[in-house]
């Protein structure tokens, strides 16, 4: 099995409250197929970078069965950067800096060598990009899951509505999924949101956890309660790639095995906020990972005698 996963390569600024970095490698895509080739290959990347993006990261990223050849590298721009500060609860934020640099230019192409795979994670990006990839497809993907946010609810409905018509899964948090159909109840908002086009439906709840909607079946896993959470950047993409890595290996798309694939995804993104970063998934083992995911296994599982 193979997966495609389209999003951003970039570089990042952060400031939480318990550090600071100038500079350090970030991007959808990035934590994504960091978290997904722990489960899968090839992972095969579209992106773009630029003429600052550092060869060692790629390098990295091969080594671990990631295949750049999507990826579009612009000679006379830098890639695109992000500046943000996190408060002290680290569930809300102030972005600081947005320098689209070669992203404002992206024009996502699928290298021939990817045409038949059978899994495609798209990342957060413009609905218009997003569509761009499935249409050159030659293959409908086994499954398409599609990342977003209220700002492309704000900037590109129609479009976004074009594409949860195209997909399977919709990942999107608590608030966006308030947002996108004007209900309080999640409950209310999947329905209305499963309506729209997508058959399943997560809702990514932070330190809450996440709820997995398709048609009258959920699932709820909850977050493993860390003693601290030094840096939430990337924990999203980085949980769509645990959760897209894991039904690539496996191959199976049912209910149930969605119901792994979001532990695993909840394991993977339980790593990715312990260090600025990717830091974190570029030296995870595997036996720490099977460790993680035991631990969210004895979190959720118990014996009940009904008398």
């Amino acid at each position: 099995m193979s997966l495609i996963v389209v999003g951003t390569m970039a570089y990042d600024a952060l400031e939480t409250p318990f550090g600071k970095v100038d500079k350090i490698v970030g991007g959808s895509a990035t934590y994504a197929a960091y978290a997904a080739a722990n489960f899968v290959q090839p992972v095969q990347q579209i992106s773009i970078v630029g003429n600052d993006f550092e060869e060692a990261i790629l390098d990295d990223l091969h080594s671990r069965g990631v295949q750049t050849d999507g990826v579009e590298k612009v000679a006379d721009k830098p890639s695109f950067f992000w500046s943000g500060r996190y408060h002290l609860d680290m569930n809300s934020r102030d972005t600081l800096v947005t320098d689209l640099n070669v992203l404002a230019d992206f024009n996502p192409q699928v290298p021939e060598s990817y045409q038949g795979s059978e899994f495609l994670l798209l990342g957060n990006l413009m609905p218009k990009l997003q569509k761009q990839v499935i249409d050159q497809l030659t293959t409908r993907p086994k499954l398409i899951v599609l990342d977003t946010m209220n700002f492309w609810m704000d900037t590109a409905w129609d479009d976004l509505m074009v594409n949860l018509k195209l997909v399977d899964v919709l990942l999107v948090n608590d608030s966006e999924a308030r947002q996108l159909t004007n209900e309080f109840s999640l409950v209310k908002a999947a329905r209305k949101i499963m309506d729209m086009g997508p058959k399943y439906l997560i809702i990514k709840k932070g330190e809450h956890g996440a709820l997995l909607f398709h048609e009258d079946h959920v699932f709820f896993a909850p977050a493993l309660p860390l003693e601290d959470v030094f840096d939430p950047t990337g924990a999203g993409d980085t949980f769509a790639g645990g959760f897209m890595g894991w039904l690539a290996k496996t191959g199976d798309i049912s209910f149930q095995n969605m119901k792994t694939a979001i532990i695993v995804g909840s394991a993977m993104a339980s790593f990715c906020v312990e260090k600025f970063g990717p830091q974190r998934m570029q030296e995870l083992t595997k036996a720490e990972i099977d460790a993680r995911i035991q631990q969210f296994v004895n979190l959720v599982q118990f014996d009940i005698e009904l008398v």
